[in-house]
């Protein structure tokens, strides 16, 4: 019987709790401590998920209670020293997105992991949500012949945390929001990004106190891949109908669409003038429930296996490099490509 992973969960926030609940589906990980600053939010997380050691800092926790990995959801910038802290004291890293806030940074939480031989994983679910393996295994089939174009949308509820919708401590929406898609249209494309043209709005920051400079809460991208293949990546933060992930894939023999609108098989009618009404996905962690799940119990077994994760540094990397050109690209108002960010 192979043994229990005990993590330490580094952060206790929204996405801190979402994988909290998480991994109480997982029974090959166990969450012995939690580390969050903020006393008030940890406590509540601490109660909610039984989590008896809470401790203010990864120092703290790392003086007082064995595990053999972290799992981080903290704000982007807190990723690189986190990681070399876990890494310097032979802990596994489950890296939640954005990677890094720079290619430097995602460079040294790469050399870090590698010289203390820990695993690295980055927390691109939807590489583990039922729907998209289906879809990627058909395309890698040729069900739909060679992929020609790909668009992948990721539009939000709410408004993004103040730090994450600035650029002065963030890289804003497209990566805060939309490092998903980034790495979507990378992996279902089966190519690298060559050139991105980026396309930004503010049309609803006045409506909820927003000032500050570059702000935007629509965006699209328009992509062109190594392959010659198309993309386009969609924005919207926030959306007000709900939470909508959906990709649409174009090969030269067929469609394919992942997701919809609707979030559950029900539809009801109430009266002849409302019409027929179906309820849809209200947020993100209902959308993707048993992706967080699935990451996390990779993520442990890799653990117990010594194997190297399906989506690791190198994804990430190229996310984060996605970001920096589609921003670069809109700041600059002109297409900008990937060698550009690569140093190539």
């Amino acid at each position: 019987m192979k043994k229990t992973v005990r993590i330490c969960m580094i952060g206790a926030g929204r996405v801190g709790k979402n994988h909290s609940r998480a991994l109480s589906y997982v029974p090959e990980a166990k969450i012995v401590a939690l580390v969050d600053p903020m006393k008030e939010v940890r406590q509540e997380t601490a109660t909610e998920f039984g989590i008896y050691n809470q401790f203010d800092t990864l120092e703290a926790a790392l003086e007082n209670v064995e595990f053999e990995a972290v799992v981080i959801t903290t704000p982007t910038p807190t990723h690189l020293p986190l990681t070399q802290l876990a890494a310097e004291n032979k802990k596994h890293v489950f890296l939640e997105k954005p990677m890094a806030l720079n290619l430097q940074e995602c460079d040294a939480i790469v050399q870090v992991v590698e010289k203390s031989g820990v695993l690295l994983q980055l927390g691109f679910m939807r590489r583990f949500d039922p729907e998209f393996v289906a879809a990627a295994q058909r395309i890698q089939a040729g069900e739909i012949g060679q992929p020609m174009m790909v668009k992948s949308n990721t539009h939000g509820p709410g408004l993004p945390p103040a730090w994450a919708r600035d650029l002065r401590t963030s890289n804003g929406m497209l990566a805060e929001v939309n490092s998903h898609d980034w790495d979507t249209t990378r992996w279902l494309m089966g190519s690298n990004q060559q050139r991105v043209y980026t396309e930004v709005a503010n049309l609803k920051g006045a409506a909820n106190n927003v000032d500050i400079p570059h702000f935007y809460d629509n965006v699209l991208v328009n992509i062109k891949f190594d392959s010659g293949g198309l993309g386009l990546i969609s924005g919207v933060c926030p959306c007000g109908y709900g939470y909508d992930a959906r990709v649409e894939i174009i090969g030269d023999k067929g469609i394919m669409q992942i997701g919809e609108l609707k979030g559950q098989a029900v539809v009801v009618c109430s009266n002849r003038d409302q019409g027929l009404i179906t309820p849809i996905f209200r947020t993100w962690p209902e959308r993707f429930r048993w992706a967080y799940i699935n990451e996390l119990q990779h993520f442990a077994s890799c653990i117990q296996k010594d194997t190297r994760p399906q989506v690791g540094g190198a994804e990430g990397r190229w996310a984060v490099a996605g970001v920096l050109a589609g921003t670069k690209s809109f700041l600059e108002e002109r297409p900008v490509y990937l060698k550009e960010i690569l140093g190539e």
